[in-house]
């Protein structure tokens, strides 16, 4: 069996990628939260699919590197990687953002993502793909923090996707619809969620793409 790498696997679109990717694949999770994740777990055996739980901080370097080792050791390489793990900061003035609201969104939306490429490349190899969802906020007011280094972290995937064109591994960039999720509710609190794309749908939508 194919295997996948989710980060951000516990809530949300990375959630649902896992178990739309689950009957085809081997599901390697990881999320900070471990009761998301054996909920996940749940939902996948229940449907006769299998999971390695990884409750892992992407921003632990240790970790990362411990992960991917891991995944050489078992399977020797990886066919996906799907990247849905990103940060949310508070919406504020560009001239009022905290500095550890900052920090933060650097650390997992940058910085993290960087090393995670150097380390799940060489897994990835000549064949196998890179996932990256879009989510265009830069330069709209009060999303200074997320909107920067969100578009910092597809600039990093859009490099990587033309660096490694003609030798793999293929990367691609996908815009998911609005969804009522976790980081959507914090930056539009009280809005009407019923016209919103059910995260379920939506990596339905998004799963041919992913596995053409």
């Amino acid at each position: 069996m194919k295997t996948a790498l989710i980060t951000g696997a516990s809530r949300g679109l990375g959630a649902a990628l896992a178990e739309a990717l689950a009957p085809t694949h081997h599901i390697i999770a990881v999320a900070r939260t471990t009761g998301a994740l054996e909920d996940l777990d749940d939902r996948i055996k229940a449907k006769g699919g299998d999971t390695t739980l990884a409750p892992m901080d992407i921003t632990v370097d240790a970790a990362m590197q411990q992960l991917c080792r891991s995944i050489y050791d078992r399977w020797g390489s990886l066919d996906l990687w799907a990247h849905a793990a990103i940060h949310a900061a508070p919406l504020t003035p560009a001239s009022h953002i905290n500095p550890k609201d900052f920090n933060k969104s650097t650390d997992i939306n940058v910085t993290s993502t960087s090393r995670m490429i150097s380390y799940v490349a060489p897994l990835l190899g000549e064949n196998g793909k890179a996932v990256f969802f879009e989510d265009a906020r830069g330069g709209e007011a009060f999303y200074g923090s997320y909107g920067a280094t969100k578009a910092a972290q597809i600039a990093l995937a859009r490099s990587w996707e033309v660096e490694t064109a003609k030798t793999g591994p293929r990367v691609q960039i996908l815009s998911p619809n609005p969804m009522p999720t976790a980081t959507r509710a914090r930056f539009f609190p009280g809005e009407d969620r019923d016209p919103l794309a059910d995260p379920k749908s939506e990596a339905a939508r998004l799963l041919p793409e992913i596995l053409s």
